[in-house]
């Protein structure tokens, strides 16, 4: 498992990356899926401090029999709040946290049990730990993980380069990491993510602490990746931007649940957003009295009209120009944040014990250690 913090990785030392000339088995599960997750869960028992001597025993459901299944080469968003479940779901997938119940398999691997044999098949960023060794110069740490993966010279030498070039790392090479600022160690992290050709990539806040140019770079450097090799990515940020440029597919999870699970376009009607409908009038007017609409702001000669985001545009927009003196017209998709933090808001009933305790330091896994120390 490619994880770690300031003195380098757990890497999974004598493993082997995968042999694209067909000598590993690159299989995947049923029916296509290369992740599969069936009913999973994940329960921490927690000692709370009651009294002066006492202490309380209680379990926190961090993940809630969550199922769904990834198909091989697909990039998808996981998104949620701090306390979701995101990062537990996973340390699950990576092996680092065994699950409480339920049927998990990557390329019909059991993480838990085989994290050595799954580490060869993928690779992980942690946005707030790294993957490099800290007192050690960039390029050193990559030369530990050429070694520790048994990466073929030429293969090593021909990805070492090419990302190198995408996620401008030349400069960086010979810096020690404790050195480098947050977005270039995370540029460092996605490079060494990637050397062992990892079939399913996790990335947790890729994008964090880099300036706009940087973000651009790393979402190309990304989509290249996918189209170019096939390589499965889940994605989990709060720049939902990420989401937008990178992933057809989002599943939103919140208190250990799965929210939803399907289309951009889709998560708009499923949080019964709106949309917004600007018209451009050939003169000003009074609001607008249209069937299905209503004004939420007036600028002269133009209007905005908010309408159901579930509803088609077309017959709205053919009620405005038959009755006014219409110039132009745009339709408006709702903003993504504003659709999340709907749904959200609208999965606040269910009981927060898991985002009290994951508040504590991001995500349910992290935050109950913290709970427990």
């Amino acid at each position: 498992m490619v994880t770690g913090g300031a003195h380098g990785p757990g890497g999974p030392e004598g493993a082997r990356g995968p042999d694209r000339t067909g000598g590993a088995d690159r299989t995947g599960g049923a029916d296509g899926a290369f992740i599969e997750l069936d009913r999973v869960e994940k329960v921490f028992d927690v000692r709370k401090k009651t009294g002066f001597l006492k202490r309380e025993r209680r379990q926190v459901r961090a993940v809630d029999a969550i199922s769904f299944t990834v198909a091989r080469g697909e990039m998808v968003g996981y998104i949620g709040p701090n306390g979701a479940g995101k990062s537990t779901t996973i340390k699950m997938l990576t092996g680092i946290l065994t699950p409480s119940g339920g049927r998990l398999r990557v390329a019909g691997i059991d993480p838990s049990r085989e994290r050595t044999r799954l580490a060869q098949r993928i690779g992980v960023v942690f946005g707030q730990r790294t993957t490099l060794w800290w007192d050690l110069p960039l390029i050193d740490s990559y030369r530990l993980m050429h070694r520790m993966y048994r990466i073929p010279d030429a293969r090593y030498r021909e990805n070492l380069d090419r990302c190198v070039e995408l996620l401008e790392l030349a400069e960086l090479l010979d810096v020690p990491v404790r050195q480098l600022s947050l977005g270039q160690r995370m540029r460092g992290d996605i490079a060494a993510a990637l050397l062992h050709d990892p079939e399913v990539l996790y990335l947790d806040e890729p994008t964090i602490g880099l300036d706009v140019i940087s973000k651009s770079r790393v979402r190309s450097f990304l989509r290249d990746l996918n189209a170019e090799q096939g390589t499965t990515v889940l994605l989990t940020t709060h720049d939902l931007q990420d989401i937008e440029q990178l992933c057809s597919r989002v599943m939103v999870i919140d208190h250990g649940r799965l929210m939803y699970d399907g289309s951009l376009p889709g998560l708009h009607e499923a949080a019964q957003g709106e949309r917004t409908l600007v018209v451009d009038l050939e003169r000003e007017l009074p609001p607008l009295e249209v069937p299905g609409a209503r004004v939420v702001r007036v600028e002269g000669p133009r209007q905005w009209l908010s309408f159901p985001a579930g509803e088609s545009a077309a017959p709205l927009v053919a009620r405005v120009a038959d009755r006014y003196p219409l110039v132009d017209l745009s339709v408006r998709e709702p903003d993504i944040e504003a659709v999340i933090a709907e749904m959200y808001a609208a999965g606040a009933t269910v009981a927060g014990e898991v985002g009290e305790v994951g508040a504590a330091d991001g995500d349910g896994a992290d935050g109950v250690e913290r709970a427990l120390s």
